[in-house]
């Protein structure tokens, strides 16, 4: 599976305190989504267009607003 990229990246908070992890591909937004213990709707979408995304049926920009969403939603989301 080639990478789908996206740019600029999200920012969100690591299970290490204090560390913050850039995400700026599909398939590490994907590792991301499924560690997230909270899981509204926003991050069902996410999940949804990450499948989308990595089949190459979404743009990874267009993916990455929905990330973004879904890791505000979960309070997972850092400032750039």
């Amino acid at each position: 599976m080639p990478y789908r990229w996206f740019n600029p990246p999200v920012y969100v908070k690591t299970e290490r305190p204090g560390l913050r992890l850039g995400v700026n591909r599909v398939d590490a937004a994907a590792e991301e989504l499924l560690k997230w213990s909270n899981r509204g709707p926003k991050w069902r979408l996410a999940v949804e267009a990450c499948l989308s995304a990595m089949d190459g049926k979404m743009p990874g920009n267009d993916f990455r607003l929905l990330f973004e969403a879904a890791a505000d939603e979960e309070e997972m989301l850092l400032p750039d």
